[in-house]
């Protein structure tokens, strides 16, 4: 897990070191810097496989470069196959990547299970080719200026490259009236994008070409004819899902896992308790010192059952201002609200405590079925346990409404059910929720791994039956079925519970100045054309007079006034 930086086009190697300052906390071990003729080549390093100064980066052989953010968890598979013609110098899994590019090309990628992105320079042909993971777990951010490419894990990076900070109308203006985050290519920013998930680019002679590598739809019709047993879909994927653990445990460096109150937690609990090197393993988790929403009760039964160390991390309402704005720095974008603040805590207790590696239950959903809106026939709606709309497109001049354009998604299947869950995939819940965890644990220099967003498991689970996934209104039925042989039914069968804070509450009382003042910010500010500032007064006092069952658009204000810094 670390960053990268580069510049293709540019002799100005001081801008890549600003580059890689911006964002050394993504790999506080090592930083360094590859240049020759018009491009740069950096790297901030956090050492998890091969600890070792060998496995340092930019990594070069040959005639080609790498630098390289994520980890490839099959990594001792493909050295195997490639130790046949190839001798290694490391025992890291960045030099296997590098040995199976040469090997194989582009097609490399259909051998890698693991999170990345990376950019690997062919010093030769001088063309830089980059890539990022089937899902988008890591990041991978670029603009061109000038015939340059300028392109890094994180957005500031890019800033900090002389890139000028210019907010995307659109996408700000889809986030205020639909809640959407950008399609795949989008930030918040203009002329800043994102290369998508699941596809690579090549740069060469000013020339930018980008292709998709992963194609999902086609890889689940391979199961929609399989016709398997119920039982026989249990036993395949339980073994995946033993697996996609076991690749997951490679590591350099201590493990531990996040754990909330509700089935998928209890999933990856079950299962990371079955590996042979989890003795002790720790687990963490959040709350909030409100009996309303704190999962703790929950978490501690669980716990109950396999006497894993209890990291308890306590977010109080005091504490969200100033971690709001240090997050917001770290994020680049509008984020998720007092929920994410919480589970950033988690990442700084686990750094404090010496585990670098922190596994999530991540995705789960998606591929089950298990959010309430995949009972309903609104395609539109992604919040969960919100009756009336969390927007308020009211308080929008007109001038910003202009740049609004529905979020229209990709619908490749005939049944409902999958586009959504397709939907969720590749273009709201999981690339925004990736986003904010990548960025909230690389604030404290430790990685995260989701071992339910394996391709393997996703791709199985996706292509089942319906009444596999929803069966009598019980969601994520299968998996239910799964983790009951292991944990009591009270935790399995316990219906879904969204991640919960006092958000709303501590908006409207102990963070009242706090919300105030950030309003007082967006009025006096030169975007303040973009709102009615009445209408939004008036909002922000029928809010604390009451009407408060959403707090989504508050903080929508609040985000946006973060991001003015």
């Amino acid at each position: 897990m670390c960053g990268i930086a580069g510049i293709v086009g540019h002799e100005n190697v001081g801008r890549i070191d600003e580059m890689l300052k911006v964002q050394k906390h993504r790999g506080p071990d090592n930083t360094s810097i590859w240049n020759d003729n018009f491009i740069q080549l950096g790297h901030n390093r956090l050492s998890i496989i091969d600890l070792s100064v060998d496995a340092n980066q930019p990594f070069e052989d040959d005639n080609f470069v790498l630098v390289f953010n994520g980890e490839i968890y099959n990594y001792l598979e493909i050295k195997s196959e490639l130790q046949k013609e190839y001798s290694f110098k490391t025992n890291s899994d960045t030099e296997v990547l590098l040995i199976a590019y040469q090997k194989w090309g582009k097609e490399c990628l259909k051998q890698f299970n693991g999170m990345f992105s990376f950019a690997i320079w062919d010093k030769n042909e001088s063309i830089l080719f980059a890539a990022r993971d089937r899902f988008g777990v890591k990041p991978f951010y670029y603009t061109i200026e000038n015939g340059v490419l300028y392109f890094a894990s994180e957005i500031k990076a890019l800033f900090a490259a002389g890139i000028k900070k210019e907010p995307n109308k659109k996408v700000w203006a889809n986030y205020f009236v639909y809640g959407s985050y950008g399609l795949p290519n989008e930030t918040f920013w203009e002329n800043i994008d994102q290369l998508p998930a699941s596809n690579f680019l090549t740069y060469q002679r000013k020339k930018l070409q980008i292709e998709k590598w992963y194609f999902f739809e086609e890889e689940v019709k391979k199961y929609f004819n399989q016709k398997l047993t119920y039982l026989e879909v249990k036993e395949i994927y339980t073994e995946l899902l033993k697996d996609s653990i076991k690749l997951r445990f490679r590591a350099d460096v201590p493990i531990g896992f996040n754990i909330s109150g509700g089935l998928d937690s209890s999933a990856l609990l079950a299962f990371v308790n079955q590996q042979e090197n989890s003795k002790n393993i720790k687990a963490f988790t959040f709350y909030t010192n409100d009996k309303l929403y704190d999962e703790l009760p929950w978490v501690e039964e669980m716990i109950s059952l396999t006497n894993n160390p209890l990291q308890k991390v306590l977010l109080e309402a005091e504490e969200v201002p100033d971690l709001s704005i240090k997050t917001s720095f770290h994020q680049d974008e509008p984020y998720g609200g007092v929920p994410t603040l919480a589970y950033s805590k988690i990442f700084e207790k686990a750094r404090k405590e010496g585990v670098l590696v922190l596994l999530d239950g991540q995705g789960m959903d998606e591929q089950w079925a298990g959010y309430d809106y995949y009972l309903t026939s609104n395609n539109q709606n992604t919040i969960q346990g919100v009756l009336k709309s969390p927007f308020r497109k009211n308080v929008l001049t007109k001038e910003l409404l202009n740049y609004v354009v529905k979020p229209e998604y990709v619908k490749p299947f005939k049944d409902e059910l999958l586009n959504k869950q397709y939907r969720d995939l590749f273009y709201t819940k999981i690339p925004r929720t990736l986003r904010f965890n990548d960025r909230l644990s690389m604030t404290y220099s430790t990685e995260l791994r989701e071992p339910f967003l394996d391709y393997r498991l996703v791709e199985f689970a996706f292509a089942q039956p319906i009444e596999y996934k929803i069966n009598e209104g019980v969601q994520k039925k299968m998996l239910r079925d799964i983790v009951s042989k292991y944990l009591s039914d009270s935790i399995t069968y316990a219906p879904k519970r969204p991640l919960q804070t006092p958000q709303r509450e501590w908006l409207g009382k102990d963070l009242e100045k706090f919300v105030t003042d950030r309003i007082e910010k967006i009025e006096n500010s030169k975007f303040s054309y973009w709102f009615d500032i009445e209408k939004l007064k008036k909002e922000w006092q029928n809010y604390l007079n009451g009407d408060n069952q959403s707090s989504f658009h508050i903080w929508q204000w609040l985000s946006f006034s973060l991001n003015l810094n």
